[in-house]
């Protein structure tokens, strides 16, 4: 069974600078992923997947490497997972003849949320051992973050 837990991070300004860039990098991949794909299939009647634009990461990447470059590859790829359940959900919706509610583009203020799927690939708990009181999480491109853990994690 999986578990995801969620705890208030406590970063200094450097920090929170990075975080708010990071998110608008993932929101800017979000949006342009769903431009991709609206625009495959208006012009060409080409379904683009998950797949497809995840492989293209790859390059994206290395083309910006100061920029998309500098976050987890994992963590982008949850955004794109995030944009392909989106589409999961309004193709079923069609299906089942409800109101379909095509995958919106994202705004400053809807697109608040970066997934790092697992421990190790972008990010790294408890990092800092030498601070036994304190908990901290380390996060690709941004650094050590302290967490205010208010339960144990198993």
């Amino acid at each position: 069974m999986r578990r995801s837990f969620t705890f208030l991070l406590r970063p200094t300004s450097k920090q929170a600078v990075a975080l708010a860039q990071c998110v608008e990098d993932h929101r800017q991949m979000y949006n342009a992923a769903l431009e991709h794909r609206r625009t495959a299939y208006r012009k060409a009647g080409v379904t683009v997947r998950y797949g497809d634009q995840s492989a293209e990461l790859k390059h994206i990447r290395a083309d910006d490497p100061d920029g998309h470059g500098r976050w987890s590859f994992s963590s982008q790829q949850a955004t794109l997972r995030r944009l392909d359940k989106a589409f999961a959900a309004f193709f079923s919706r069609v299906k089942a003849s409800r109101a379909p509610g095509f995958p919106r583009f994202k705004g400053r203020g809807w697109f608040d949320t970066v997934q790092w799927p697992k421990d190790g690939d972008g990010c790294r708990w408890d990092s800092q051992p030498e601070h036994p009181s304190a908990r901290f999480v380390r996060l690709q491109g941004i650094g050590h973050v302290r967490v205010h853990q208010h339960r144990p994690v198993r």
